[in-house]
This record gives C-alpha cells, sequence and structure tokens, in this order.
C-alpha cells in the first residue's frame, strides 16, 4: 500500500459520522460541506453498491423537492417517507436513510419555509419531525416544532424510537414553557396521543413518566384497560415513596381510580387507605354488591385498625377484629405451639456464665420479679394461659409477688396474655377490679385498655369501665384509665373519647403526668385525623403552664400527643409548626421537631431527612447555666434525640433510604451528643423492626456494651424489637450472654429480660413491624404505639427504669399476628398449599416474572416472615385478596371445574 493510500484512510477514518454523508452535495449547500469535499469522494469507496444506490436514490428526492414542478413534490414525499419507515424497524444503528439525509436537512427546512401552507406542507414538516432527531442537539427541540406544525393521528407509523424522542422533547419544551408562564395545551393533546401508543408497546413506565413530566397523571385512567392496569399501577405505586408531594398523593389518586375502574377492589383499598381517604374507602364497599368482597375488605381495614360504621352485621363483625383471638389461637393449636411457657424457659439461665457466686444475680429481687411478668405476658402473648398470672388461687398468683408499681404491670401483664379475647380478658381481671390494693386495681383498669386493644365490641365495656376513674383522685387509677382508653381505642376518632380526656389536658392545676398522657392517649385515638380542637388545647397549654411544668419529664408525651395528629400529613402540619415558634421554652422546639417527624413519617422524604442531620450536627450549648439542673439540661437537647428518631421514622417507608439512615446511624453514634448516642440504637430497632438483619444486631450488641449504661440499656432494648416476636437464635444466644455480662447490675440487666421476652413475643407467631399488605401499608397506630415507648426510652433511667415501667405496654396496639390463614366462604379456616419465599420486586420486568424465589411449599395456616410473601399453588381456589397475608377468604375456582 502506498504512503497516499495510507494517509487517504486515517484522514477517513478520523473524519467525522456526518462526513461520508455530506458527499456529492449540490452547489448552494453549507459552506462547510464545500471544504469535506475532498474527503468525501475518498469516502466513497467505503459505501456497498447498495448503499450508494439508496443515497442516489434520496439525493434525487431531494432534488425533485427543489424543482419548480409541484406535481413531482407529493411522490418524491412519499417516497422519502416510505425510505425512513421500511428502515427504521431495526434500530441497532442510526437508519441509513437518517444517516443519509442528514445533511440536506438545512435544505429542506428553507424549503419548508418557502412552500405555501397546505397538504404537502404538512407532509414535508412530517418527514422534517422525524429528520430532526438527527439534529436534536443545541435544544432545537425540532422534531416537536415540526410535528406540532404538523398534527397527524398516525405517530406511532414513524418507529418506537421517534415517540420515545418526541416524549422527551414535550417534557423540556413544558419546563421551558413553564417557567415562562406560557400555554401548554398543543403539548398536551399531543402527549395524550403518544400515551396509547406507549401503553400499546408495553411501554407503561414511558406513559407514567410523560404524564408526570406534563404534571396530569389524573388523565391516565381513561387510557387504561384490562391489560394493561396491572403493570401500570405497579409502576405508579412502586413511585410513589420516591416522589415529592404532591405528586405522590396524586400517584396515589390516580392508581386508586384505575384499580377501581378494573374491579381490583382489594388493591384499591389498599391504595383508599394510604391516601387515609374514608370516603374513598366507602366508595370501593359501594362499587360491588358481594359479601364475600365486603368481608375481605373488612379484614384488610380491620388490620389497619379503621374504624368505619356498614350496614351489614356480618361484615361489620370482620371489621371489628372480634374473631382474631380465635383464629390466633388455631394457628396455635396447628403449630402445637399451646403449651404455656415461663420465663426461665426463655432464659435459658443454666446456659448463662453468671459472674460471682450462685447468689449473685438476684440483685433486686423486685424488679427481676417485674422483669419475669412482662416476659410472663408478651411470651405467652394471646394465647390465653400461662403458668404465673392466670391460675386457679389467686392468692398464689405472680402478680403478689411484686411490689407497688410492679403489681400494676404484673395484673396488666393478664391482659397481655389474654390478649384481643375480651369476654375471657374481662372475666379474669374482674376479680382484681375489687383487690384493696390500689396498684392491683390500677394494673386492672390497664388491662381492660389493652385487652380491648385492636378490638371493637358493640357494647363498649373500655368506655364503660374507665370512664367513672378518670376523674378519680387516685393518681394511679387514673392514669390507667386514661392510657386504658387510649389502647382500646386507638385510631378510632371516638368522640366520646375526646369528650373524657380533653378536659384534663386544659386543666392547669392537674399534674403535668396526668395532662401529658391524656394527651398522648388522645393523640392515639385521633392519630392522623388533624384534629384542630385538640391541637388547639395542646398548643394553649403548652403557652399557659410555667416553666418548671414545661420542664417536666412527663410534658415529651404532651408533644408527641400533638405529633400523633398529624401522622403521615406531610404540609398540613406547617401552620402547628410555625405556632410552635411562639413558645420560647425548649419544649417549643422539641414539639416542633416531634411534629415534623410524625407528619412525614414513611414518606422518604430526602428534604426532611438532610435538615434533620443538620440538627443533629448542630453541638448543644454543654456548659450548664448556673442554676440549671441536669433535668432542664435534658430537656434542652430533647430535640436531637427526636431528630434521630426523625431518621428513622421517615426513611423507614424506603429501602434504599433505610441503608443509607442506617449508614448515618455510625457517624452519628461516633460524634454525636448524649442525646443523640441514646437515640442511635432505638432509631435502629424502630427501622428494623421485627427484621433481625445480621449487620443491625450485631452493631447493636456492640452498642450494649457501651460505657454509657443509658446507651447500653437502649441497645439491648432494640435487640429485642429487632427480633420481636421471631425466635431468632443468634440473637438469643447474645441475649443470654449479656444477661451473664449484667448480672450485677439491677437495671440492664432489667432491659435484657424485656428484650428476651419480645424476641420471644407470642412464641415467635407476632411481629412489631408497622407494614403490611406486601409492605405497602404503614399502620399508623402501630408506629404510634412504638413511638410512645420510644420516646420514653430517651429518659430510660427516670421512666421505664424507674417506676414508669407500664408505658412499654403502649406496645400492645403494635403486636399483630404474622400469619396467614385462608378462610372458606363461611369463614371457617381451610387448609391448601401455599408457596411461600422471598418476594421478588417485578416492576418494570417484561411477561409474567415469579413474584418469589426460593419458595418451599407448606400448608396453611402459615407464618410469614419478614420479606416473604405467599401464593396459592395450584388454582382450586381463588383468593379475593390480591395479597396473601393476615385472613384470606378463598372461593372455589368454577373455571377449573369447567376445565375436567
Amino acid at each position: 500500500m502506498t504512503q497516499k493510500d495510507t494517509e487517504m484512510e486515517n484522514v477517513d477514518a478520523t473524519a467525522p459520522p456526518d462526513a461520508e454523508s455530506s458527499r456529492q452535495q449540490p452547489n448552494g449547500t453549507a459552506p462547510a460541506a464545500n471544504k469535506k469535499d475532498e474527503k468525501d469522494t475518498k469516502g466513497d469507496e467505503e459505501l456497498s453498491e447498495e448503499d450508494q444506490q439508496l443515497k442516489s436514490e434520496l439525493e434525487m428526492l431531494v432534488e425533485r423537492l427543489k424543482e419548480e414542478d409541484t406535481n413531482l413534490y407529493k411522490p418524491s414525499l412519499e417516497a422519502l417517507k416510505n425510505f425512513i419507515r421500511t428502515s427504521t424497524s431495526s434500530m441497532t444503528a442510526v437508519p441509513k436513510p437518517l444517516k443519509f439525509l442528514r445533511p440536506h436537512y438545512p435544505e429542506l427546512t428553507a424549503l419548508y419555509d418557502k412552500w405555501p401552507v397546505g397538504d404537502l406542507q404538512n407532509a414535508l414538516a412530517d418527514v422534517l419531525s422525524v429528520l430532526g432527531m438527527t439534529y436534536a442537539d443545541n435544544n432545537r427541540r425540532d422534531s416537536l416544532r415540526y410535528r406540532l406544525l404538523a398534527p397527524s393521528d398516525e405517530i406511532g407509523n414513524w418507529g418506537h424510537e421517534y415517540v420515545r424522542h418526541l416524549a422527551l422533547e414535550i417534557g423540556e419544551e413544558h419546563n421551558v414553557r413553564v417557567e415562562k408562564e406560557e400555554p401548554f395545551e398543543d403539548l398536551m393533546n399531543l402527549a395524550l396521543q403518544i400515551v396509547p401508543f406507549f401503553l400499546k408497546h408495553n411501554a407503561e413506565a414511558d406513559a407514567v413518566d410523560l404524564l408526570l413530566e406534563l404534571e396530569a397523571i389524573g388523565k391516565l385512567p381513561p387510557f387504561v384497560d384490562k391489560d394493561t392496569y396491572a403493570r401500570v399501577c405497579l409502576y405508579m405505586v412502586s413511585c410513589v415513596n420516591l416522589l415529592p408531594p404532591p405528586d405522590d398523593m396524586a400517584f396515589l389518586r390516580t392508581a386508586y381510580e384505575i384499580y377501581l375502574s378494573q374491579g381490583k377492589l382489594t388493591q384499591a383499598m389498599a391504595l383508599a387507605i394510604r391516601l387515609d381517604d374514608h370516603e374513598s374507602m366507602r366508595a370501593v364497599f359501594s362499587a360491588t354488591d358481594d359479601v364475600l368482597v365486603h368481608k375481605q375488605l373488612a379484614f384488610i381495614l380491620a388490620r389497619q385498625q379503621i374504624w368505619l360504621l356498614l350496614d351489614n352485621d356480618e361484615v361489620q363483625e370482620c371489621l371489628s377484629n372480634s374473631r382474631l383471638s380465635e383464629y390466633f389461637l388455631f394457628l396455635a393449636k396447628e403449630l402445637n405451639i399451646m403449651d404455656p411457657k415461663v420465663p426461665d424457659e426463655i432464659y435459658k439461665s443454666h446456659l448463662e456464665h453468671t459472674r460471682g457466686g450462685p447468689d449473685s444475680g438476684h440483685v433486686d429481687s423486685a424488679k427481676q420479679n417485674l422483669a419475669s411478668s412482662f416476659v410472663n405476658s408478651f411470651a405467652n402473648a394471646g394465647f390465653g394461659k400461662d403458668k404465673l398470672m392466670i391460675v386457679d388461687d389467686e392468692a398464689s398468683s405472680w402478680v403478689y409477688k411484686n411490689k407497688d408499681a410492679g403489681m400494676l404491670s404484673a395484673t396488666a401483664g393478664i391482659a397481655q396474655i389474654l390478649l384481643w379475647n375480651v369476654e375471657q380478658g374481662l372475666q379474669d381481671l374482674d376479680k382484681y377490679m375489687y383487690s384493696s390494693e390500689e396498684y392491683i386495681k390500677a394494673g386492672s383498669l390497664l388491662g381492660i385498655g389493652i385487652v380491648n386493644a385492636s378490638v371493637h365490641d358493640e357494647s363498649d365495656p373500655a368506655l364503660a369501665l374507665l370512664s367513672e376513674y378518670v376523674e378519680n383522685r387516685s393518681v394511679p387509677l387514673r392514669i390507667s384509665a386514661i392510657i386504658g382508653l387510649g389502647l382500646s381505642y386507638a385510631g378510632s376518632q371516638r368522640q366520646d373519647v375526646f369528650n373524657l380526656l380533653q378536659p384534663l389536658i386544659a386543666d392547669t392545676s392537674l399534674s403535668m403526668q396526668i395532662a401529658s398522657l391524656a394527651a398522648l392517649s388522645l393523640g392515639l385515638v385521633f392519630v392522623g385525623s388533624c384534629n384542630a380542637d385538640i391541637t388547639e388545647v395542646i398548643l394553649q397549654t403548652l403557652m399557659e403552664r410555667d416553666e418548671t411544668q414545661l420542664s417536666d419529664k412527663w410534658a415529651r408525651f404532651m408533644s408527641l400527643g400533638l405529633g400523633l395528629l398529624y401522622m403521615g400529613k406531610q404540609d398540613a402540619a406547617d401552620v402547628i409548626i410555625e405556632t410552635l415558634k411562639a413558645i420560647e421554652h425548649p419544649i417549643g422546639r422539641n414539639t416542633n421537631v416531634l411534629v415534623d417527624i410524625c407528619s412525614y413519617a414513611g414518606t422518604g422524604n430526602v428534604l426532611k431527612i438532610q435538615g434533620l442531620l443538620h440538627l443533629c450536627s448542630e453541638k448543644a450549648e454543654s456548659e450548664q447555666k448556673e442554676g440549671e439542673d441536669a433535668s432542664s439540661q435534658k430537656v434542652d437537647d430533647l430535640y436531637q434525640g427526636y431528630a434521630v428518631l426523625g431518621l428513622a421514622i421517615i426513611a423507614m417507608g424506603e429501602d434504599i433510604g433505610s441503608e443509607m439512615v442506617l449508614r448515618q446511624f455510625g457517624h452519628l453514634m461516633h460524634y454525636g451528643e448524649g442525646s443523640i448516642r441514646r437515640a442511635v440504637p432505638l432509631a435502629m430497632g424502630l427501622i428494623s423492626a421485627s427484621n433481625p438483619e445480621m449487620k443491625v444486631f450485631d452493631t447493636l450488641s456492640r452498642y450494649s456494651h457501651d460505657s454509657d449504661l443509658d446507651v447500653a440499656a437502649n441497645a439491648i432494648f432494640s435487640m429485642g424489637l429487632v427480633g420481636a416476636g421471631t425466635n431468632n437464635a443468634r440473637l438469643a444466644q447474645l441475649l443470654r450472654q449479656l444477661a451473664s455480662y449484667y448480672s450485677k447490675e439491677a437495671n440492664s440487666l432489667f432491659m435484657v429480660r424485656i428484650a428476651q421476652g419480645l424476641l420471644h413475643l407470642g412464641k415467635g407467631t407476632m411481629t412489631l413491624s408497622p407494614f403490611h399488605t406486601d409492605r405497602q401499608i404503614l399502620s399508623s397506630v402501630s408506629l404510634a404505639g412504638m413511638l410512645a415507648v420510644l420516646v420514653s426510652l430517651l429518659d430510660a433511667s427516670s421512666l421505664v427504669l424507674d417506676t414508669a415501667h407500664y408505658l412499654l405496654y403502649f406496645l400492645t396496639p403494635s403486636i399483630h399476628p404474622r400469619f396467614l390463614i385462608t378462610l372458606d366462604t363461611d369463614l371457617k379456616p381451610i387448609q391448601v398449599n401455599v408457596r411461600v419465599g422471598q418476594a421478588v420486586d417485578t416492576v418494570g420486568q417484561a411477561g409474567k416474572p415469579k413474584t418469589i424465589t426460593g419458595w418451599v411449599t407448606h400448608s396453611t395456616p402459615v407464618l410469614l416472615g419478614h420479606g416473604e410473601r405467599a401464593e396459592l399453588e395450584d388454582d382450586e381456589y381463588v383468593a379475593l385478596a390480591s395479597t396473601l397475608e393476615g385472613l384470606v377468604i378463598l372461593k372455589k375456582n368454577e373455571n377449573k371445574v369447567e376445565e375436567e
């Protein structure tokens, strides 16, 4: 090969991709083309004969369009269209016609301006719109410009890539016009032409994204049909956590409307619950007359603890959860776990290597007896029998082995064992109602609240029995009645409970303890309701009380009560947050943070998380002012503890956010102040409640040996929270080691016992996770109960580890069985085979991908772990619920019979 040939190859190899397509240009083209002439003639050799012929034909057609004879225009344009369309089928490379026509694009655009308005000009605009894809740089948006100049009903004929490009330009143009405040109806009309094309060609995500870009997601439902709704709604619902308000609610609302229009009522109900819209819930009931479907919808609402009044008594019974105890005991019998457990079986003390002599473990027998009361009630929760409390000879009951406030918690523990069984529970508590011991009587009042939690009885026994003690002179009786009302009517928004408790908050002569617990109970009853009357009373009280009262350790529950009212309501709390700034006492700031984190619970809002991290990074004024005691200092920096809990509360709805927040907790633990370090373990426990991940509980295990005993105690409690109801063997072993490590430290040992009780909650059949229905729905009531306990643990030594251990019973509304029980049409349990495996995210995947992996076949009833999903093994039955979880009604599959 000569040197000249080599040069020629080098020149052509480095030439821009457009160079070869701009050769043999007629006179009058852009000056840049003339400079390339020499390169072009050399590059000709590289084109195959077929390509050369195509190139020549295209150039001839362009030449014809420049001639005077208008009769040639139409056939030439048709031929150009034909060439482009036939080549667009393969998108592995730039289609050759587009490549060869690109150099002529400026001439063709000039022709468009010269031609008279009419069909021919529109046809040319049609071609230019497609060619505009090759000139997509410099924000020209020519494809869109010429498409708007030549409206057409057949956009899809140009191929998928063209339509996607057009959608991209529509989004860009829309943003520009919104900034300039120009109208964009034409863009909207074009987008509504593109959406059906996307839906028809399995590009549901593109259709949704386009309408999101135009802020018109509400226009989607008419275009969705029975073939596309499932993929559209799955994509939309999975986007919700990643969208800023108000788009997130708009997406939920649109997906709800699509499900409702397609008759998928259980999915629609799940979204109505997430919208927290009672009207939408009633609309789902109204959409069908099928009583069985109504019952299934009622089971879903009952799991969320939403109280609605319905016409049908049978459906109302399902909604009231009145048979929950019966179904739970059926599960227990099937799994053969009815035998009561005693605390020693859980402690396995013979495996503990206790330091010191045999008596060294008895640090404080009253404290340890109290711990055993809690462990016994947690382990046997819901089973209705145990070996310590519910005994024939009342005098030998474990209750009497406790003293003072310990008797209160022990008596309430009887109700925990009889959880959800209202009739039996009231019967067993009745004898303690007449006790001469004030604390035992108080415990029975608290027990009435516990046994009624999550279950609604028409006769309202809790209200009838507790209301008379709300004004009682005895503080323990009064407090127990107040908390009992909060637990039994959590989430009910009952006006009569408001009438009873509201005066207690407003009365400034009452102690802060009574007023604050009344506010907390009302917060639980009216969780997420934005109730203006309660808000007003709490704000008024915070402004009227004096500094010493506001610095009281109980005042935090007043703040929490206000926060719970705005649970998940996002910007609805903005006005309250502004009002709180007027309170000069530090409690104003603390309450501000609490209301803010509650209002964005489970949203994954990144901006809020950034704001909370900023609060955590502030250095608290460490120099204690003269005359200021330690308790008021604690009040000052309490907001940082709330901010840490807030990180978990906001991020818990979204997996990536949770991962990132767990990483932040490590930094906060390293560099944070005391109040932050106390809160970090609690936040870690909350974000993985009943989800024993190795990396989380190993980190907590490290923190449980912290030199600050408050941090260690909270880390131990969180280990119980992470493993709640799972019987996790590794955690049980770690807790046994901690029991021997802290055998001489009464408070820490008490926490170890509580954690052991939580780990074996309901003998491993229950969960504290606030998420249900395939982890889609966040239960406000469950989260509120856990939050009450965690807020009290921020100052554990003066509350839970002192005499206020009964606050641990605020966990009761968060306790739910993690079963799947299949019912026949008469609501009697039936056994069918189901596959249980790890849930797989199938959003946007083609075809019909498997929704579970690594599955094992079981016969119902079965227990579902965190992140597990169940599906029916065969098609003998059809499930009325979209998610196999909790109580699911099955119907015989009629189509199956016909096939046979």
